[in-house]
């Protein structure tokens, strides 16, 4: 296969747009949470659930994007998926019932999942090197990093113009302008010819055997856990949570003047130091075994997190925990899809991983809802961050068995 050996090829600066685009949107969505239940005096469980639901819709369609992608082509795949995520935020801007928000974020996940990490790291992977995947990877990756800087803080400073139903309608014709920059992404081959002679079956099959894909499954479940609870309230329980900002600080000089701001901008800065920390967990990637890497950082969120709850919620906590946890926010995508195609090949890459990452949207439903239900019940978000805490705990201990060793033994031995 002709492999390029640059990073920045076309596949890679198309891949890192979408990403960028679609996780710009989909972080954006925690913003929304107080205007909409505000609007329509909704439970706060309410809108929780619809954010939930679309990462439950995500994490399913997720294997089925990369099934269709290996089948008819990942441009065909991303458009479908463009024009279902589209789809689902225009109609969620014209629904005002509690049911209609819920239906329509199937639509939404799904759309998240063919214009994410499923398709577009499997297209990358395949058009990097051996030697550049990880950090290919790591640098799509970080792309949805970027889209999380501009997301959140975008969509705080649409709505002091806009009503939350136009900002969705102007996110959705940006979604829909990435079906333009596909004609760039034109991937090599799958696969090598020795893998191309495994079927799909086969292939599944030797991974659903295998006790490491299991516990990459289980152990990739705390990350979407944490993840998508903090995207969705963070901004709401710091608006709540967190003491004053100072007139005359350091926040107030940059235009950060309420705790609704510090909530935006804390989004934006997990996104930013998630950058670096993703672009190192790459490089570390090529260099480290991805399971002791993927145990040191869910071992340092769980401390982050843990730390973060028991000192008093001010806005240094915020900043601090913020770039602390930003910094380890998506570095575990890179080395869990890498170990997966190290694991077990190119070919299925992408279905293989959307299996795997339903896992970690099943945890960002349980984080999402979960934080929605516990709040309406207890008036805060206390026990969800302990959950949150003991199931990072969990992943770090899972990923010590791995053994990280490739399962194609019909390609790595031949007779």
């Amino acid at each position: 296969m002709d492999r390029s050996t640059s990073f920045f090829t076309p596949v890679l600066i198309v891949g890192c747009i979408i990403i960028m685009v679609s996780f710009a949107v989909r972080a954006s969505f925690g913003v929304f949470q107080i205007p909409v239940a505000e609007e329509f005096g909704w439970p706060r469980a309410e809108f929780s659930l619809a954010i939930a639901i679309q990462n439950l819709a995500w994490g399913i369609g997720q294997p089925i994007f990369g099934a269709i992608a290996e089948r008819i082509g990942d441009r065909k795949a991303i458009i479908m998926g463009a024009l279902t995520y589209a789809a689902g935020m225009v109609l969620t801007s014209w629904s005002t019932t509690p049911v209609e928000h819920q239906l329509y974020a199937w639509l939404v996940g799904f759309g998240i999942a063919g214009t994410g990490f499923g398709v577009v790291l499997a297209v990358v992977g395949r058009a990097s090197s051996d030697a550049n995947r990880s950090m290919s990877l790591a640098i799509v990756t970080a792309a949805g990093s970027l889209g999380q800087v501009v997301g959140a803080p975008v969509a705080e400073y649409l709505l002091t113009f806009l009503g939350w139903q136009q900002v969705f309608l102007v996110f959705a014709a940006v979604i829909l302008s990435l079906v333009l920059t596909l004609p760039l992404m034109r991937a090599p081959a799958p696969a090598s010819k020795a893998e191309l002679e495994e079927s799909m079956g086969q292939i599944l099959g030797r991974a659903f055997r295998d006790p490491s894909y299991a516990l990459i499954f289980l152990g990739f479940f705390s990350c979407g856990y944490q993840l998508a609870f903090v995207t969705a309230h963070f901004p709401a329980f710091v608006t709540e949570m967190c003491g004053p900002i100072m007139p005359g600080g350091v926040l107030h000089s940059m235009g950060v003047t309420t705790t609704s701001a510090l909530g935006a901008v804390s989004i934006a800065l997990i996104g930013m130091a998630n950058i670096v920390g993703t672009l190192l967990a790459g490089w570390a990637g090529n260099h480290f075994p991805k399971k002791y890497l993927l145990t040191g950082i869910y071992t340092a969120r769980t401390v982050a997190a843990a730390v973060f709850i028991l000192m008093p919620i001010t806005p240094l906590s915020v900043i601090v925990f913020s770039i602390v946890m930003g910094s380890l926010w998506l570095a575990t995508v890179p080395l869990t899809s890498g170990l997966v195609a190290h694991l077990y090949g190119l070919r299925y890459m992408g279905t293989l991983y959307g299996i795997v990452f339903l896992s970690h949207q099943i945890g960002g439903f349980l984080g999402v809802w979960l934080g929605g239900r516990m709040y309406d019940l207890y008036g805060d978000y206390t026990m969800v961050w302990w959950i949150g805490v003991g199931v990072g705990a969990f992943s770090a201990i899972v990923h010590l068995p791995i053994r990280e060793k490739p399962r194609l033994a019909a390609v790595a031995q031949p007779a």
